[in-house]
């Protein structure tokens, strides 16, 4: 088994690959995303997830997330990342990825403002 921050990088690459399948392999059936200050999930599960990314993000040839800094706190791994080719700069983003049984069971991703 992977430790959280090994399968955080693993989600890494396979997102900078748009490798969907490799992606998904590294989420729990029951992943949820959060966008606080909201309390509620704006995503819920493993398919709607995968919708979300084969329809929103792996679209984008020039998509990648660059790390700029990671550390990890138990089974949390807390990435700062600049994302590119969404918009025409790069959108920096706070994500913390909460791993339980060996998969990303949660993920906050948090903007400056």
């Amino acid at each position: 088994m992977m430790t959280p921050a090994e399968l955080v990088q693993e989600q890494l690459e396979a997102y900078n690959a748009r490798d969907l399948t490799r992606f998904l392999a590294c989420f729990s059936d029951d992943v949820c995303v959060y966008r606080p200050p909201l309390g509620e999930p704006v995503i819920a599960g493993k398919a709607a997830f995968g919708d979300f990314y084969a329809r929103e993000r792996f679209v984008h040839e020039g998509l990648r997330a660059e790390l700029v800094n990671r550390f990890v706190l138990g089974s949390k791994v807390f990435d700062h990342e600049l994302i590119h080719g969404i918009a025409d700069e790069p959108i920096e983003m706070a994500v913390c990825f909460v791993v339980k049984g060996g998969l990303i069971r949660q993920v906050m991703g948090f903007s400056p403002d």
